[in-house]
């Protein structure tokens, strides 16, 4: 069988090097916003553009996805859950091409952008199951002959905003589930990376024509900032789904709050790995490599602090170094390689700036960082994993930086190594190496860790779908993906049925006239 090219994959996905960024499903709105233009971390080339969002053309998206939810939503589930069904078969079948536009683009391992959109694929197998058990609660009443229940309706249209660092995946969790909820969706994809977002559309475009779904169920705006500041502030959006930094979850949630709607915030995390006494070593490097590492430390779930019991604290580090010393960094289409670029100069700037700012604190540098150039490296934003002995209360080590930078951080106690990881801003991934139960039943216990998602054994990054992914205080405190995520989704709504022929009053109120 050929290899699938980089060209031919693009021109599989039906990417051109002009794009319309507006969409309503099957048609492509003319817009007089400005062209977004999509330059490749990897080699610094251009790979196409796209225009973005004007405010008529925000307005006209908006007015038919609120007359396609009308008829969406009286759609029964397990149909919905069909065309989603279908949806996973599409990307089954562009799974090479897709995942080679979302390593090229966004600049991370091609096994890592075809694990993406496997994670895609998963996400609509979990929804097909989920749209035959959409499930409410049946209760008592306190009154004869009455019924009380409780069932989940369609929200309507959900807005989603999401990141460069997951392009297609973060999307799917929202839109797979929303679909099946019976709600519409309105996608705006980062700026940085706006060719995998076409090329999602046009797949489910493709699906959505064959079952006849409503043109606006899956709606697509293209743009920067001021897009997503007019889909926030739209009283036509119950709820806005938003994927990024703390900063501007901010921002999304004081503009979303001010008219009463919903929020789902996906933030920032500065996960920790505590490594105890107890722990297998070996799993332990294995795990604290890939999380700091992968995804050139673009993950939200990147481990950012390891944090080691003083006894093994010497050993991990020895280890670590030599693991460091093995990487391969280069194009991540190159299947050697283990890491590939960040995702634009300005990220490069802010790893520079951390390295400097952590070495102004007192920081000790065991693997240098650096800016690699040359041959391969064209494109100024391939950077050295970075290694640095620190102190949690480093103001640098309090704050997230998007970029493959690890701080190690000492312990004597697990006491206070859960302090130590509970000691910041951010509460997203954590994770505990051990081999001893008391440990780890202490780091999962309510004194614990603080985490929305915590660990024991493996590593900080790699979530599976089958639970609700997402962390708590300025993490943003959103869930999204498994379990019952998918009643954010819906509105709830309490039901009580008298059945029988008089009318007694709740409380044992009685109103007689």
């Amino acid at each position: 069988m050929k290899e699938l090219s980089l060209a031919d994959a693009l021109t599989q996905l039906g990417i051109q090097k002009s794009n319309p960024g507006v969409s309503t499903g099957r048609q492509w709105l003319s817009s007089k916003g400005p062209a977004i233009v999509s330059i490749s971390p990897v080699d610094g080339k251009k790979i196409g553009s796209v225009k973005s969002t004007d405010e008529a053309s925000f307005r006209k998206v908006v007015a038919v996805a609120e007359k396609a939810f009308v008829e969406w939503r009286a759609v029964p589930a397990p149909k919905r859950g069909e065309v989603v069904r279908q949806i996973g078969e599409a990307l089954r079948k562009k799974k090479t091409a897709l995942g080679m536009l979302v390593s090229y683009e966004m600049g991370k391992s091609l096994q890592e952008g075809l694990g993406e959109v496997q994670e895609m694929i998963d996400i609509c197998d979990f929804a097909v199951g989920l749209s035959r058990q959409l499930y409410g609660l049946t209760m008592h009443s306190e009154r004869p002959l009455h019924r009380m229940y409780e069932q989940y309706h369609p929200l309507g249209i959900v807005g989603i905003i999401s990141a460069f660092n997951f392009p297609v995946a973060v999307w799917s969790w929202n839109s797979m589930l929303a679909w099946v909820c019976g709600d519409v969706c309105l996608w705006k994809p980062s700026e940085k990376t706006p060719l995998c977002s076409i090329a999602c559309q046009k797949i489910v475009a493709e699906v959505f024509r064959k079952n006849n779904v409503p043109e606006g169920v899956s709606c697509l705006i293209n743009g920067g900032a001021p897009v997503g500041q007019w889909m926030c502030s739209s009283e036509q959006v119950p709820l806005v789904s938003a994927t990024g930094s703390t900063r501007m979850g901010k921002a999304v949630a004081k503009t979303v709050g001010e008219r009463l709607g919903r929020a789902l915030l996906e933030l920032g995390g500065n996960n920790a790995i505590i490594i105890s006494e107890h722990a297998n070593l070996d799993i332990a490097i294995r795990a604290a490599l890939f999380g700091a590492v992968g995804t050139a430390g673009q993950r939200c779930t990147t481990t950012r602090r390891l944090i080691i019991h003083e006894k093994v604290y010497d050993d991990v580090k020895a280890k670590l170094v030599k693991a460091y010393g093995q990487l391969r960094i280069g194009n991540p289409l190159n299947p050697e390689n283990h890491v590939g670029p960040l995702i634009d100069e300005q990220a490069v700037k802010l790893y520079q700036q951390a390295l400097r700012q952590v070495k102004a604190e007192g920081g000790q540098v065991l693997v240098p960082g650096g800016v690699l150039k040359g041959k391969g490296y064209e494109s100024g934003c391939y950077v050295k994993p970075a290694v640095v002995e620190a102190r949690n209360e480093f103001e640098i080590v309090q704050h997230e930086t998007f970029a493959p930078i690890l701080y190690l951080i000492r312990y004597k106690t697990l006491d206070q190594a859960i302090s130590i990881q509970n000691g910041v801003r951010q509460g997203l991934s954590s994770s505990i190496m051990t081999t001893r139960v008391e440990e780890m039943e202490k780091f999962l216990s309510a004194a614990g860790s603080d985490c929305g998602i915590a660990n024991v054994n493996i590593g900080t990054s790699g979530a599976e779908i089958g639970g609700a992914f997402g962390g708590e205080k300025e993490t943003g405190g959103g869930r999204e993906s498994g379990s019952d995520a998918w009643k954010v989704y819906m509105r709830r709504q309490t039901n009580t049925i008298n059945y029988g022929q008089s009318l007694p009053l709740a409380q044992g109120i009685v109103f007689d006239v």
